[in-house]
């Protein structure tokens, strides 16, 4: 397994064109967590949601559950 690193900002984001030379993540990566991050947000405010603490934390709960669920289940199939 990896470290997630998050992204340190725009500002300290420097690239090799493969990956960034900050968080060391590939740019394939990060395109694809904006991307969700960008549908999670539409989500919100296409509903117009008001209590966004409530809804974000929910995400990151849900997104824990599953993530934990799906590591678990690849250890039992090796």
């Amino acid at each position: 397994m990896s470290q997630f690193r998050p992204c340190q900002g725009k500002m300290a984001c420097r690239d090799d064109g493969k990956r960034c030379l900050t968080c060391n993540r590939s740019l394939q990566e990060i395109v694809q967590l904006r991307d969700l991050t960008a549908k999670l947000t539409a989500l919100a405010t296409d509903h117009n949601y008001e209590n966004i603490n409530e809804y974000s934390t929910y995400i990151a709960q849900k997104l824990e559950k599953s993530i934990i669920y799906h590591q678990q289940n690849r250890e039992i199939e090796s």
